[in-house]
């Protein structure tokens, strides 16, 4: 049936219903059919077929609670009251058997656009995809594609070979080694490893001391390591320790201390006697 056909008819609808409520009010707000068409998205044929109280002939019981309701909202009615009505004038026309449909569309205007129906595929397709990545690298990772590098099975595989480097369990020391302290009166001594003393201070918050290259098994006494910050070839090495203790003996070649900065800091032998 056209919509000039429909729009011809004018049956007369019983006062309280769904349909003449709902016309009742969109004449009482003056708006007209059209209007109400346009602003719903709902056909104005459906429209028409609800006001002459044929919510039967919709496409389908869904359709019609659904219109119902989003027209009830144009109007200013209460939706859910039109919504209970119109399930009950649907029930008086079906068989007793006919179960209700259990999903009911809101309003029209709301029904997601094709495009976000495949952008919302394609992100779960990216997830199941991430999914199976995971669990596949996780328990099964031979399954998965090798790292592009593991330093340390290339050492093992020289090893093994016998041409693994001279050096490859040890850092390599580059660059002078620098004591900076971090807080006033901070007592510091410096010496080889025949005790000759390279440099003694109550150093200052900023002096500093350069270790000298040629010196032969440097080590350092104090009772604030936490206080002195450290630098190999300009680069921060941990300190000798953090908590408030006397250090001595502790070896202070760039190899030392750049093999500290490779493991968890151990504290120095400690000295009874700060001096």
């Amino acid at each position: 049936m056209s919509d000039e056909e429909i729009l011809e008819q004018e049956p007369v609808v019983p006062a309280g219903t769904v349909g003449a409520r709902l016309k009742q009010a969109r004449e009482d707000a003056g708006m007209e059919l059209t209007q109400v068409a346009a602003e719903t998205r709902i056909p104005q044929r459906h429209l028409l077929t609800i006001e002459n109280g044929r919510l039967a002939d919709l496409p389908a019981r869904t359709y019609a609670v659904g219109f119902s309701r989003t027209y009830a909202r144009l109007v200013g009615l209460d939706e859910r009251e039109i919504v209970e009505q119109a399930r009950l004038e649907l029930a008086d026309g079906e068989d007793v058997g006919d179960a209700p449909a259990k999903f009911e569309p809101g309003d029209p205007a709301r029904v997601p656009g094709r495009g976000l129906a495949w952008f919302a595929l394609f992100a779960a397709v990216l997830l199941l995809g991430g999914i199976y990545a995971f669990y596949s690298s996780y328990f099964a990772p031979g399954m998965g594609p090798a790292p592009l590098q593991d330093p340390k099975a290339e050492v093992a595989d020289k090893a093994a070979n016998g041409d693994a480097p001279a050096q490859a369990a040890a850092p390599a020391a580059a660059g002078p080694v620098v004591f900076t302290s971090e807080m006033d009166g901070t007592w510091v001594k410096f010496y080889d490893a025949n005790g000759e003393r390279l440099y003694e201070a109550q150093m200052a918050e900023g002096d500093s001391f350069t270790v000298p290259a040629d010196a032969e098994g440097p080590q350092v006494w104090t009772g604030r390591p936490y206080a002195l910050a450290i630098t190999v070839g300009g680069r921060s090495v941990p300190k000798l320790s953090e908590v408030d203790e006397v250090i001595k003996d502790a070896p202070i070649t760039a190899e030392a201390l750049l093999a500290r900065a490779e493991r968890p800091a151990t504290p120095a032998s400690p000295a009874a006697d700060g001096g």
